[in-house]
């Protein structure tokens, strides 16, 4: 495939003028995650979080969630102030009833949907590798549109370790039959990003609903909150992050998975 930018035919002009990109030579897949990167659902898991709790006459401030939005919810109650000793099973079978029942009002972001139907035509397969619940990606991705784009959907359950691990980015690539290195990773999030080029793959980063390159070895996004970070170039642009997992043995995909069997939300 040329390295020629292929545009995708939208009814908004400004996207396709703000959000074209190109895919590389040698790229034969793309793999996405969900929350943050198909879907803006922080507003959304905020709220349903805020719904769990209020039971039990604890607050959530926003300012704090938004500063540890990244964590499963399982580490979120961990570290919630007054959260340690209430029953997080419950408080967790709260919050994903109330993120099914509001699914239909999660919006999609436009940048990484126009990508999904660039890939498409261009003929390459696209996977889902989210540290969610397969409960919760599904829905969310039938409420996008998109159920039928996707020829493999890994979720938490699906692998022994969550990210900043490898695994959900490796069986993504297993399922499509692509080699790791030959994959396009899109995603939001420090954790997911170290994830991603701990698999070995290329990464692209979703910063304020736009498209940006990400470093090889990740320098611009360590320790930076989800949905912050570096100063964004204009448009949006595919990367070419050469990620290999022994050039991140040192860095922040280095870092231990959480030890949770459950899903990130």
């Amino acid at each position: 495939m040329n390295e020629t930018a292929l545009r995708l035919g939208s009814p908004n002009p400004a996207l396709g003028a703000s959000c074209s990109p190109a895919i590389p030579d040698g790229i034969g897949a793309v793999i996405f995650d969900f929350d943050g990167t198909l879907a803006d659902t922080t507003a959304n898991q905020e709220e349903s979080l805020r719904a769990a709790l209020q039971p039990y006459g604890l607050g959530l401030d926003t300012d704090w969630y938004r500063r540890h939005f990244g964590l499963s919810i399982h580490d979120l109650l961990a570290v919630l102030p007054g959260a340690q000793q209430l029953p997080h099973d419950e408080i967790i079978s709260r919050s994903r009833a109330h993120l099914l029942a509001h699914m239909h009002t999660i919006a999609p972001i436009a940048c990484s949907v126009a990508l999904v139907h660039m890939a498409r035509e261009a003929g390459l397969p696209c996977a889902v590798a989210s540290g969610a619940s397969r409960i919760l990606v599904h829905p969310g991705l039938e409420a996008l549109g998109l159920a039928h784009q996707f020829e493999a959907v890994v979720t938490r359950e699906d692998v022994a370790r969550g990210k900043p691990a490898p695994d959900l980015f490796l069986e993504a690539a297993r399922r499509i039959g692509v080699p790791p290195e030959r994959c396009l990773a899109v995603e939001d999030a420090p954790d997911g990003i170290a994830s991603a080029l701990a698999a070995g793959t290329h990464v692209l980063r979703v910063v304020d609903g736009h498209l940006a390159p990400t470093g090889d070895r990740g320098e611009d996004i360590a320790g930076l909150p989800s949905g912050s970070g570096a100063p964004m170039p204009p448009g949006c642009a595919l990367g070419r992050a050469a990620a290999r997992r022994e050039a991140t043995q040192s860095g922040p995909a280095s870092v231990p998975a959480p030890p949770t069997a459950d899903s990130d939300r």
